[in-house]
């Protein structure tokens, strides 16, 4: 059986798992993720380990946070004043919004914590400082 190397472009399906159980991602009910090995497309942890797999191997991955999307950063955390966000902007606790920063570069924000004067904005990606768990399964090589 042929195993997978890196520059090989493979399909898995998976389910990302919390340490809690809860499912915070899955292919199930689409088609399988598609990625070249090697390419750091996809979090170092999970890529490191399909290298060696045949097709039709399962396996579970544990992927600790450093090895993710990284520890949560207190400095992408951001407070600003409530009258600086438009009115016709949702500010529901977990709302994704973009903003522009002065340079002009788009940054993904969450809505963290607001008060009637104002809003703190979090640009940590959500699952930042979470050890992940990964149920695949190699379903292609090529």
């Amino acid at each position: 059986m042929t195993q997978v190397k890196s520059g090989d472009k493979v399909s898995i399906h998976y389910t990302g798992t919390l340490g809690d159980g809860t499912t915070f991602d899955s292919s199930a009910g689409r088609d399988p993720l598609e990625f070249t090995v090697g390419e750091g497309q996809i979090i170092p942890g999970l890529e490191k380990a399909i290298p060696g797999m045949t097709v039709g191997d399962k396996k579970v991955v544990e992927v600790p946070c450093a090895e993710a999307y990284g520890p949560v950063h207190d400095e992408a955390r951001q407070t600003v004043p409530r009258g600086e966000i438009p009115e016709n902007i949702p500010l529901d606790l977990g709302t994704p919004l973009q903003v522009q920063t002065p340079t002009g570069q788009v940054v993904q924000v969450t809505v963290a914590e607001v008060t009637p004067t104002e809003v703190t904005l979090d640009a940590n990606h959500p699952l930042a400082g979470k050890d992940l768990t990964f149920d695949i399964e190699l379903v292609a090589i090529g």
